[in-house]
């Protein structure tokens, strides 16, 4: 198998760093840590797929530099099969007051092959408070994608909130064995109203969310005999601690 150099550099720096951050912390007596789920949500299709669906995050660091983990998948209930499966270790640091840069590696570990990724990205809050999530990636194989994340909370009250969001994925040269095709790969876009129960740790909602694959991406999909776009209603919750 072939290992991605960027890959094992990206675990040797979260090594160091790790070992440098609890001296620092024990220092200034700001150790932080903390765990969300943007999204834990059921997703039923325009076509009746049922699908069980989460992205959240954990963290554990100083305001110096953080150690992030970050996951996200879908299981279709049908099938009993992961539709996606994703996991990310990353190290996180401020570069402004808006924006931290982050680097590590991602695992993909869906039903059909496994992906290894090193990836470099940026996040922050943009101008109009637009919440922003900038990653790049390469893989194993040599592959490289991009992806970028939007969402935007509009209050309504102060409890109720609407958040729009929006996710694309583009790949600069396709992975045919994981179906995806060069290019504008995929995008997906939602809509969620949530009430905040216990001071936005504790958030109900429900919404739909919009997907569709383009170009080569959306060929090898119809010659699998695959979906290539649909409507989705959600319904779940938030929550941090």
């Amino acid at each position: 198998m072939k290992i991605n150099f960027l890959i094992l550099f990206s675990i040797g720096v979260i090594v160091s760093a790790l070992s440098i951050s609890p001296s620092l912390a024990q220092q200034k007596g700001l150790l932080i840590y903390g765990l969300q789920l943007e999204e834990l949500e059921f997703r039923r299709g325009d076509e009746g797929e049922e699908l069980f669906a989460w992205n959240g995050d954990a963290f554990v660091g100083t305001d110096e530099v953080k150690l992030r983990w970050l996951g996200e998948g879908e299981y279709d209930t049908a099938t009993s099969k992961f539709e996606g499966l994703e996991n990310r270790l990353v190290l996180q640091w401020p570069i402004s007051p808006f924006f931290d840069i982050k680097a590590g590696f991602r695992v993909d570990t869906p039903n059909g092959p496994d992906r290894s990724y090193s990836v470099l990205g940026l996040t922050g809050l943009a101008p109009q408070w637009f919440e922003i999530d900038a990653d790049f990636f390469v893989s194993e194989k040599g592959d490289t994608s991009a992806r970028l994340d939007a969402e935007y909370e509009l209050l309504i009250t102060n409890r109720l909130i609407l958040t729009p969001s929006a996710e694309i994925n583009v790949a600069f040269s396709g992975d045919h064995e994981i179906g995806v095709g060069s290019g504008i790969s995929d995008i997906e876009a939602g809509m969620r109203l949530s009430y905040d129960l216990i001071d936005r740790r504790l958030s109900p909602y429900f919404g739909v969310v919009y997907e569709r694959k383009f170009g080569q991406t959306e060929d090898l999909a119809k010659a699998e005999g695959e979906d290539f776009e649909g409507w989705r209603a959600v319904i779940g919750t938030k929550f941090m601690f």
